[in-house]
């Protein structure tokens, strides 16, 4: 099949879902198929050795055709110009589309956020005939308006009737847990037989290979430090002050240090926050690349996700499967609703709470800390639960399914 892939992040930008779009890219040209990725060109968390480098509209890398597409700033801006930005940017793909595809496509494939990217997957299903399949990871507007990033009345009726648009215009919706399906459904936004399950994956050979090294521990000379990692975007859906807030609490264990590598609106609130407390146990870092970043968490002793008690949705942070591919510990602070909790319990990989109790969180970060001969067989637990459930082959097996599908 010839498929092509929209998505405003693509490598060499650092996020789980450029990482995520580039493992699906090169896993179905593995397979035989013909990809094109039509992406933003990079503008944000870039590691620091690659942020002079300029990239062509066009190149081939991995045998796979990559269209970078020059847009509006959308990340780490206002919220009025990265909403003006995310209403643009299927206009600026579409004009790209029209330059350099010329052949018929057999499938488009979109990756929500931002949603405005479905006007690019309607285009080329009307062109061409093409299945497209819409991959919603966050269920916008509802997490902006849980966030409180949006207020307006007329502009939250305005992105629900876009929201119904593209569900309206895609052949297969796609989310990654049982309760974002259930979201959709009890709102009654998606039709059942266009709605199915596709588990977010992670590329478990990068991890598993154990490199048998602490390069990061010896430079910065952490060698005795129990390491709490956390690693990625650091935005207002994070909460991450609830970690500052742990961090004050132990304060008087010395051997506890968390090491926070990425980027974000929130940075420098936090780093803020950071000197108001006079916090001696929590460190920041830019973003690395994703070598370097296999190297670190292997390295760690926990790995910690954190999301804002004010998200109200599903939402899997993909945090967790490479923490459980890297066979580290979890340690949670998750919104109530978050069916990350249940993959943790399931899982037996570390341990999780609601993302409002500090207490309680501190609590669990001790329990970890002072029993460590429980770390490995939570690490191992994770290990074997992402093989079985999130393990690349499992998950694009059944998007390949749904690719072959009449519906």
């Amino acid at each position: 099949m010839r498929i092509v892939l929209i998505t405003d992040s693509y490598p060499p930008e650092i996020r789980s879902a450029s990482h995520l779009m580039q493992e699906l890219a090169e896993e179905l040209q593995r397979r035989q198929h013909e990809v094109i990725v039509i992406t933003c060109y990079p503008q944000y968390n870039l590691a620091s050795n690659i942020r002079e480098i300029s990239y062509p509209v066009f190149a081939v890398e991995n045998g796979i055709q990559v269209i970078r597409v020059r847009t509006l700033p959308h990340h780490k801006v206002n919220f009025i110009l990265r909403g003006i930005s995310q209403l643009i940017i299927p206009y600026a793909f579409i004009q790209k589309i029209k330059k350099y595809v010329y052949k018929a496509i057999d499938a488009v494939i979109v990756y929500s956020p931002p949603l405005t990217l479905w006007k690019v997957g309607l285009y080329m299903k009307e062109r061409f005939n093409a299945k497209f399949i819409l991959n919603v990871q966050d269920v916008f507007p509802q997490n902006a308006i849980d966030l409180g990033v949006l207020k307006s009345r007329f502009l939250i009726r305005y992105f629900e009737r876009i929201e119904l648009k593209a569900y309206e215009a895609a052949d297969i919706i796609t989310v990654h847990s049982e309760g974002n399906a259930q979201l959709l459904l009890m709102k009654q936004k998606v039709h059942p037989d266009k709605l199915h399950i596709l588990h977010n994956w992670i590329d478990i050979d990068t991890f598993s290979h154990k490199l048998g090294s602490s390069y990061f521990r010896q430079t910065y000379n952490l060698n005795e430090k129990f390491l709490v990692f956390f690693g990625g975007v650091l935005g207002p859906s994070q909460g991450l002050e609830f970690l500052i807030e742990v961090a004050k609490n132990v304060q008087n264990y010395p051997d506890i240090l968390f090491i926070i590598f990425g980027d974000g609106t929130e940075k420098g609130k936090l780093l803020g926050l950071k000197e108001k407390f006079k916090l001696q146990n929590i460190e920041f870092y830019p973003f690395v690349t994703k070598e370097e970043y296999v190297q670190i968490v292997q390295e760690v002793d926990i790995g910690l996700v954190c999301l804002s008690p004010l998200n109200k949705t599903p939402v899997v942070p993909g945090k967790i499967l490479s923490y459980m591919a890297a066979g580290i510990p979890i340690l949670a602070f998750l919104n109530k609703e978050s069916d990350g909790h249940e993959i943790i319990r399931q899982s037996k990989c570390g341990l999780s709470c609601v993302s409002d109790n500090v207490e309680e969180a501190t609590s669990l970060l001790l329990k970890l800390f002072n029993d460590r001969a429980q770390l490995s067989i939570m690490g191992e637990n994770g290990f074997k639960y992402a093989l079985q459930h999130f393990s690349k082959e499992v998950c694009i097996n059944k998007l390949e399914q749904l690719l072959y599908s009449n519906k």
